[in-house]
């Protein structure tokens, strides 16, 4: 039997918009005990902005103690619940992306939503409340363990140190850093990375997009569903050239791959340059494609018309012939981004994958909407960096880098 848990989650804003923050916890709906807390400082926002955030951390949080757990989620917030239930439409642009997200977390067969009186949503109420008056402070907020006990948190602590990874980065990882920080800025929330000492060393993803294949130079669909093919004689020359750029800057500490044979065999010339082993990560893998794999978008879009502009225009709809939709590839992504935190806290770590999942990786970090990931271009064997910090907030260090096979 499937487990049950319960999320209340809260947000608040001193001014509407002003200073802003949530709150949210997990409960086993059995019991009642408190499994899981987070609350966040969200710099100047609005309060519905900052009901949503609640909700996508408290949804974050059960997913991650259990994927398969089915999700009664209760607030105070009439707008957020009559939303996300489908029965109020959503006008307001700062709300559908935050919504879509949401809901992109888990199964939507899984969770249901109940509105409850603000004087039942305390708990949640009092932690971003908290996260509030810790911001004021020029703090983070911090869970609480009780007595003789632990208490699960959003984000684990990052701990061990590690060298800055790919600290000079090119243009590009330069550019989107920048990027990363205004956005901060323009919120008022802190800027992670910048002052930011008291999170300890950050746990670093350095995302390697495999190389070439004989399908790459055709932009033919090459996704988990199809013939899996090896790397060409060009994607071999390029693993070779980015381990050696790798072993260059010394920064890596261990290596996760898809499963897929192009990442694998991607990762295996680079471990072997840095000495080090592979780790297999089965949520790594690339989207399943169905009947899509090996055509290309033309071919596709001849076909299967009525069903790519469906693909385009929702993250929900997977592609014919039973592929895997985007919003199914972003919970299980999502889901190794945390295994893979909480294994590798302060550590940097090279993870060979696939476009849909560093594209998911980086929409996720940057809080993108959905519809970023046709927005955005990775090159056969390019690098991309983000950093995850210990209160749960992640930088976008590098996208895209080339350099190193000019």
């Amino acid at each position: 039997m499937a487990r049950r848990f319960i999320v209340e989650a809260d947000g608040g804003s001193r001014g509407n918009p002003g200073p802003a923050g949530y709150g949210a916890l997990v409960r086993d709906a059995e019991t009642g005990e408190t499994l899981a807390e987070v609350a966040e400082y969200l710099g100047t926002a609005t309060n519905n902005v900052a009901e949503y955030k609640g909700l996508i951390a408290g949804l974050r949080a059960a997913y991650a103690l259990d994927p398969a757990a089915e999700v009664r989620v209760r607030m105070d917030s009439k707008l957020v619940i009559e939303q996300m239930s489908g029965r109020w439409k959503i006008k307001h642009p700062d709300m559908r992306p935050l919504a879509a997200e949401a809901k992109g977390i888990v199964p939507p067969g899984q969770v249901r939503y109940e509105w409850i009186p603000r004087e039942n949503n305390k708990h949640a109420d009092r932690l971003a409340n908290e996260a509030m008056d810790a911001g004021k402070r020029g703090e983070r907020w911090r869970p609480k363990v009780p007595p003789g006990g632990t208490l699960a948190a959003g984000a684990p602590e990052a701990a061990a140190p590690a060298d800055d990874a790919l600290a000079e980065p090119a243009a590009t990882g330069a550019a989107a850093t920048g990027a990363a920080a205004t956005g901060a800025a323009a919120t008022g929330a802190p800027a992670v990375g910048w002052g930011s000492a008291d999170l300890g060393t950050p746990a670093t993803f350095v995302l390697l997009r495999h190389g070439e294949t004989p399908l790459t130079p055709e932009k033919r669909f090459s996704g988990s569903g199809g013939t899996d093919p090896e790397l060409s004689d060009v994607g071999r020359h390029q693993a070779e050239r980015v381990a050696a750029a790798l072993a260059a800057r010394g920064t890596i500490q261990a290596v996760v791959a898809s499963p897929l044979r192009r990442c694998r065999e991607t990762a295996e010339v680079v471990a072997r340059r840095l000495g080090l082993d592979v780790r297999v990560e089965d949520g790594l893998r690339e989207t399943d494609f169905g009947a899509w794999e090996g055509l290309t978008f033309a071919e596709v879009k001849e076909r299967y018309p009525d069903d790519l502009d469906a693909w385009l225009a929702s993250t929900e709809v997977a592609p014919t012939g039973g592929g895997e939709s985007f919003a199914a590839v972003t919970r299980r992504v999502a889901l190794s981004r945390d295994k893979l935190i909480a294994r590798y806290p302060g550590r940097t770590v090279l993870l060979v994958t696939h476009v849909t999942p560093i594209k998911t990786l980086v929409r996720l970090a940057l809080g993108a909407p959905p519809e970023s990931l046709f927005r955005m271009e990775l090159s056969a064997a390019s690098l991309t960096a983000v950093a995850y910090y210990g209160d749960g907030n992640a930088s976008l260090r590098l996208l895209n880098e080339t350099a190193h096979l000019r």
